[in-house]
């Protein structure tokens, strides 16, 4: 691999991912995993992860020295995969295949199992050898996101042992606090065990066996690789998936065949912390954000509550185990505020990514998860939450709010804002947190600290869902949090409108020097439904979302594509992200809107299709009659991408807190045509 190669991110647009969190495994498009062959230009992802570690880099199968041809592969449950494969070095009477493989892969939290079915179709038995290789090269995620190598494979820290007396496991790897158990199997060839012989090679191990495949018949081996990651920050959650038993049928299978690949997703990425195993959450996303994360818990979550509280509650409970309670600029916490992100080490930058930037384990650099906790409580409590789980945070509650009015306005002058206040944590700290996300309508981009527009809805809604939450529980403060929420109404709508000619609408934020920023992006269609806006402001934010520069024809825009920061391959600037648009199909249901809500609606459906149902974290929505273009470094599958699946089901059955499932009014649409969920 050249320099060039080895400095650039990697792109998994292409590779297929089995999740069983903490557990991930990527694989080519036809089920290869090997990471020393470099994939579009760069650095490999393929491997088998558990945490923020690759514990493999290759899995390759060989017969008499020569890997067979894969020819399909598929995964048709979570965590499970199935590659079919051809021995194209064993001749037969004709030219058709006489030797086939097939390869199951079976994730678990902990473990990955590989099993090998070898067949022959020729009417004598046939010898040959048949051997896996293992590479353990234990990178970390931030070293495979930049595209460098493994500091722990070049310094010699991976140490592989072979015990040479059949004791179990076969295979013993150290590296660091990880301990890797691989345990083969014994091949039963004509009623005799054959038991694989072992070789270490550097950082390969390899496994052979020498089998006799009957005529006509069949051999399986395997082995089960067994992870002890003690360090990790995450770990399986304990209970059964929530929406296990939920099959979703509908007479367009688009929309079945979205939500069902979601709910198979999401129920891969859930999540728990040691503390509190039985308490689940969704992980952010594949491969890069595989942990906890404040927002996109959060909004996951509560895209979730038409089918379940559980995962509300639980994220919830988890991020309130995290609160800060003191002020510390290095990890940019404060009193009352919920975190951004959990490593179970400082996440550093490197390769593609060195900037600079370095984040704490326990980061708090985020400037809507409060908030968004806030509203995720009050939300969750109107869906049919346990009151007495609701009561159990009230004290969470009460802080989360006090931070809104104390600490989340850092330089007094009535909005929330942020600044990194280290000089090597995240420059943004909004759902749009790449560096030039905050752009000018000319494409400069805007100095903090940063007022975001959305985040001071999220804050007019916090206030009045928290003030609700403490009345109903006989709590004190309803009534100081509604005149706080009123005045910082007031405030947003003196100062954050802008017109540009063909009308008005928020600025995507204050700059420093409190002038607003004025592109028009997806950020003002978070503030519809918040209640921020008056009857004119939600109708003008509706007018301008609905033209042709913000709604594509697969979901909406991050950034208006008259601004001169647009490009629909930009990370937050021009591309569509699934859950954004969720949000605003949302928010546009909630002020009454509908017709426009099923317009965005068709639009993620078209989307989710194009992907095979696995919607990624972002894509580009301007590819034209091929559809939307990928972003080849998104995360599939993404939490909050999987859910908005769930938000279209809740528009188009006409789902409400607080109404029967039998009494909800589907939306008039044909996407809503048959559409049922059953439940085992």
């Amino acid at each position: 691999m050249t320099t060039s190669q080895q400095i650039r991110q990697p792109w998994m647009h292409d590779m297929r991912p089995i999740i069983t969190a903490p557990a991930q495994l990527w694989a080519e498009a036809d089920g290869t995993v090997d990471a020393s062959v470099p994939h579009a230009g760069a650095a490999n992802l393929a491997g088998y992860y558990v945490g923020d570690t690759r514990i493999l880099s290759r899995i390759v199968a060989a017969i008499n020295g020569e890997a067979p041809t894969p020819i399909a592969w598929n995964s048709a449950a979570t965590g499970r995969s199935v590659t079919s494969l051809v021995a194209r070095n064993i001749d037969g009477p004709t030219v058709d295949p006489s030797v086939c493989v097939t390869e199951t892969r079976e994730l678990t939290p902990a473990a990955l199992a590989e099993r090998f079915e070898i067949a022959s179709v020729l009417t004598e038995p046939v010898e040959l050898d048949f051997a896996v290789t293992l590479r353990f090269d234990m990178a970390t995620m931030q070293e495979i996101k930049g595209g460098t190598p493994s500091a722990a494979a070049e310094s010699g820290q991976v140490v592989i042992a072979v015990p040479h007396d059949d004791q179990e496991p076969a295979a013993h790897v150290t590296y660091g606090s990880i301990a890797v158990d691989v345990t083969p199997d014994t091949a039963n060839v004509t009623g005799e065990t054959v038991a694989p012989t072992i070789t270490v090679d550097g950082l390969n191990c390899t496994f052979a066996w020498h089998l006799t495949v009957p005529a006509r018949g069949n051999v399986s081996v395997g082995l089960t690789v067994a992870v002890d990651a003690k360090a990790n920050a995450v770990t399986a959650a304990a209970s059964a998936s929530p929406w296990a038993g939920i099959t979703v049928h509908a007479a367009d299978s688009r929309v079945a065949d979205w939500a069902n690949t979601s709910l198979r997703d999401l129920a891969g990425l859930r999540m728990a912390i040691p503390a509190l195993p039985d308490d689940e959450f969704l992980a952010a996303g594949a491969p890069w954000f595989f942990t906890l994360f404040g927002r996109d818990s959060l909004w996951a979550a509560r895209l979730m509550l038409p089918l379940t509280t559980r995962t509300a509650m639980g994220t919830l409970r988890t991020l309130a185990h995290f609160q800060a309670t003191e002020s510390n600029a290095e990890t940019n916490a404060d009193p009352g505020k919920i975190m951004h992100e959990l490593r179970a080490e400082t996440l550093v930058q490197t390769g593609a990514f060195d900037d600079g930037m370095r984040l704490p384990p326990l980061y708090y650099g985020t400037i809507d998860a409060t908030p968004l906790w806030i509203i995720l409580l009050g939300e969750a409590l109107r869906w049919g939450a346990p009151e007495d789980e609701v009561r159990a945070l009230l004290p969470n509650l009460e802080a989360a709010l006090a931070w809104l009015r104390d600490w989340g306005d850092c330089d007094s002058d009535g909005f929330l804002e942020y600044i990194d206040r280290t000089g090597h944590g995240l420059s943004n700290q909004g759902w749009k947190d790449s560096g030039d996300s905050v752009r000018w309508n000319d494409g400069r981009i805007a100095d903090g600290p940063i007022a975001l527009c959305e985040v001071q809805g999220y804050a007019y809604q916090a206030a009045m869902l928290g003030a609700d939450v403490l009345e109903r529980l006989g709590r004190p403060g309803a009534d100081e949090w509604r005149a706080w929420g009123a005045q910082l109404k007031t405030r947003f709508n003196e100062q954050f409108w802008v017109d540009d000619g063909r009308g008005r609408y928020p600025a995507i934020a204050l700059d420093k020097d409190k002038r607003p920023v004025d592109s028009l992006t997806s950020n003002i269609g978070h503030l519809l439904g918040t209640g921020i806006l008056d009857e004119d402001g939600v109708a003008d934010v509706v007018r301008r979302l609905a033209g042709e520069d913000m709604l594509s024809g697969y979901g909406v825009r991050t950034m208006s594509t008259l601004a001169g920061g647009y490009w629909p391959e930009s990370y937050h600037c021009g591309s569509v992200w699934a859950h954004d648009s969720a949000i605003v199909m949302n928010g546009l249901r909630a002020e009454g809107y509908t017709a426009e809500a099923l317009q965005v609606a068709e639009g993620l459906v078209r989307a989710a299709a194009a992907f095979d149902f696995q919607i990624p974290e972002l894509y580009s929505g301007d590819a034209g009659e091929s559809g939307p273009a990928p972003y080849p470094a998104a995360c599939h599958p993404q939490a909050w991408s999987a859910a908005s699946s769930v938000a279209v089901l809740s528009l188009l059955l006409g789902l409400e807190p607080g109404v029967a499932f039998d009494a909800a009014a589907p939306a008039d649409s044909p996407l809503a045509q048959g559409l049922r969920l059953e439940r085992e």
